[in-house]
């Protein structure tokens, strides 16, 4: 195969997107309010990826998001990142986010510390910021300060790092908030 190759799959918060090369995932997409959203954010960092059914390596990776998304456990470490163009700090900071349970988060100066670097907390702000792995890096379980949920990019931005936070089971045991409240509220969202 040459080039990048992409696809929209359905999950159980809406159509996500995954871009592919020869390297492995180049990117996964988080639904936006409208398909034709999703694959132009998409297509905005990869516009020369065409759309093609999933290998098999890159089905596995979508069957695993999905599997996530649901709020089942499911390990996808061993799923290949195609982390050219990206630094080597980002890197580091997306393998130091990767250790990072299901149900628990970490803030950034923790993870700077991690890393050996507690002077970098910003650093690690704007890399998590940047992640093109949405769900396989998961950066939404990365947070300012213990506790508080915001600084998340994308469509929906706190609702949505909320959302995937409750579904893994990280949000209990906290007081519930204005954002746990627009959760509830919130209709299921439509598939086109």
């Amino acid at each position: 195969m040459a080039g990048l190759g992409y696809t929209i799959f359905d999950t159980s918060v809406g159509r996500c997107a995954i871009a592919w090369g020869a390297a492995g995932i180049a990117a996964v997409q988080l639904p936006e309010a409208r398909e034709l959203e999703t694959r132009r954010r998409l297509l905005r960092h990869h516009p020369d990826a065409r759309e093609w059914r999933p290998p098999v390596d890159v089905q596995y990776a979508i069957d695993g998001i999905v599997t996530l998304l649901r709020g089942r456990a499911v390990d996808l470490s061993h799923v290949v990142l195609d982390t050219e163009g990206i630094s080597e700090f980002e890197c580091r900071v997306y393998r130091a986010i990767c250790k990072i349970p299901r149900g628990e988060t970490r803030t950034y100066a923790e993870i700077a510390t991690d890393l050996r670097m507690s002077g970098a907390v910003n650093a690690v702000s704007q890399a998590a910021t940047r992640n093109p792995f949405a769900v396989l890096v998961p950066c939404h379980r990365a947070l300012v300060a213990a506790g508080q949920v915001s600084g998340f990019a994308g469509r929906g931005g706190i609702v949505t790092k909320s959302r995937l936070l409750s579904i893994e089971g990280a949000l209990s045991g906290r007081p519930a908030n204005l954002f746990d409240a627009l959760l509830s509220l919130a209709p299921p969202r439509p598939q086109p």
